[in-house]
């Protein structure tokens, strides 16, 4: 996986983009946190 595709799939770089997009603090860090433990952790961190 490229570095700029990892960087755009980052929980960080999404939360940052949630909050640009108007999203409260407290929703994006729930989403994010959700994104993170069911999509980044277990799709995109295992393939090495």
């Amino acid at each position: 996986m490229s570095a700029a595709i990892k960087h755009y799939l980052n929980p960080l770089h999404v939360y940052c983009r949630l909050r640009d997009v108007g999203l409260g603090k407290e929703k994006a860090v729930f989403l994010c946190r959700l994104y993170e433990r069911i999509i980044f952790n277990r799709c995109l961190m295992t393939r090495g």
